[in-house]
């Protein structure tokens, strides 16, 4: 399985959200809370092409996006392969 990283904070639902979606898929993650370390959302927004909103979501170097982009890769069945990959 590729390794996951994912940059939260803690008052974010959709970060919650994402989580558990991980979580039930057995994913083991990298949480990276920006409101924890704000030194690492610098890296965050390069990373995932000047987005600013947090959760971002990347499985190994293929950035996911949000939290809506994971459910919709997840609905369209192609979540399973991407981890898998």
């Amino acid at each position: 399985m590729k390794p996951v990283e994912i940059y939260t904070s803690p008052l974010c639902g959709f970060c919650h959200a994402a989580k558990r979606l991980l979580k039930q898929k057995g994913v083991t993650f990298n949480e990276i809370d920006v409101l924890l370390h704000p030194k690492r959302k610098p890296e965050m927004i390069e990373r995932a092409g000047g987005r600013r909103t947090v959760p971002q979501i990347f499985i190994g170097e293929t950035h996911v996006g949000g939290c809506d982009d994971l459910f919709d890769l997840d609905r369209a069945g192609r979540l399973d392969d991407l981890l898998a990959a």
